[in-house]
């Protein structure tokens, strides 16, 4: 690909028909989506948001590089291989190279990777820039851009900001949805964290409600390294455990559901929270500590049959064998401000 500019993508064609009776459209058989990484990367666009530093890029090129080569994407997930276009619109080639030789570990890279750290944004031609590839490469399973802050361009003047974030990923959805092809754009979360991840992703909602599918990682409490949260329209919800590997840059599925891992010290958590903060609400420890509310209300209740907590009236509780003094290693990430349940929520 060379970097001259392409022109501009002037109309993508749309499919040949958009219109059915009723009972037509039921009699109409329609082929299986094309999975990237089957249940969790289809056809069509993915956001892929997390905080800066969270491993986003090291997931990314890990996903690029097993599916141009076959095998499992996460240690685990089987995919079919294909060629895959991965845009490192933040990175060197020397970067590049120094995080595949991690990934690698000494393994060939595939012939069917290509990386490119430039693209014009989309409005400038980038759309034209990724389908000149999708062209020359009609069996592409996967198109990565990382990240899309890179492409998305000027928003045109006298719309609103919803109608520039949605307007933005409708022009690469164009693209994703001709070719049939998985786009993944990377971006940003917000700081404040929110019980919605979709709420946590940077802009307007213009952005996850244009997207097929939108993707949250994130560093997760007590045992996994990461939380990757799923939604889309042909995806189910859920929440997958990680762990990240720094000897090889390498993201891996841990067994079971999310909540084992998410959930197993729990009760220890709650411990040193109300040993440090007596008489709180299982709503304002569930804030002050970013656990589930129905989760945290549900262990309350069972510590406190099992004579761990002891519960007040009015619904607080304390420790059960401890007074109501607050201990000498108060626990420093939380401020005032949470613990009494406001809506400022902790930076990342």
């Amino acid at each position: 690909m060379s970097n001259t500019p392409a022109p501009a993508l002037a109309a993508v064609p749309e499919r040949p028909r958009t219109a059915w009776s009723a009972s037509e459209l039921m009699a109409v058989q329609f082929p299986p989506p094309r999975w990237a990484v089957p249940g969790i990367i289809a056809e069509g666009i993915t956001l892929l948001a997390g905080p800066p530093k969270v491993g986003k890029s090291w997931l990314s090129l890990g996903l690029g590089l097993s599916i141009a080569a076959g095998g499992h994407v996460l240690g685990s997930i089987p995919v079919e291989p294909g060629p895959v276009l991965y845009l490192a619109l933040e990175d060197t080639p020397r970067r590049l190279q120094s995080r595949m030789r991690k990934i690698l570990a000494g393994n060939r890279p595939p012939a069917g990777l290509t990386l490119d750290t430039w693209c014009p944004p989309l409005p400038a031609g980038g759309d034209a820039y990724i389908a000149e590839w999708l062209d020359a490469n009609p069996d592409a399973r996967l198109v990565v851009v990382d990240v899309f802050t890179k492409v998305r361009g000027m928003a045109s003047p006298g719309i609103s900001a919803y109608e520039a974030d949605y307007a933005a990923i409708g022009r690469a959805k164009r693209v994703a949805d001709h070719y049939g092809v998985a786009v993944v754009l990377v971006h940003h979360v917000r700081k404040a964290s929110s019980e919605d991840f979709l709420a946590e992703v940077s802009g307007t909602n213009g952005l996850a409600g244009a997207a097929d599918a939108v993707l949250v990682l994130k560093r997760a409490r007590a045992q996994a390294d990461g939380l990757l949260s799923v939604t889309g329209r042909d995806i189910d919800e859920t929440e997958y455990a990680l762990t990240f590997d720094p000897t090889l840059g390498a993201w891996n599925l841990l067994d079971g559901p999310a909540a084992d891992y998410l959930l197993q010290d729990t009760r220890a958590l709650i411990t040193r929270f109300v040993r440090d903060y007596p008489g709180r609400k299982p709503a304002q420890i569930a804030h002050a500590l970013d656990l589930d509310p129905a989760s945290v209300r549900q262990t309350c209740s069972r510590m406190a049959k099992a004579g761990q907590l002891r519960a007040e009236p009015g619904g607080t509780y304390h420790l059960a064998e401890l007074s109501d003094s607050p201990s000498d290693t108060p626990l420093s990430h939380l401020s005032p401000l949470s613990l009494q349940g406001s809506h400022q929520h902790k930076q990342e």
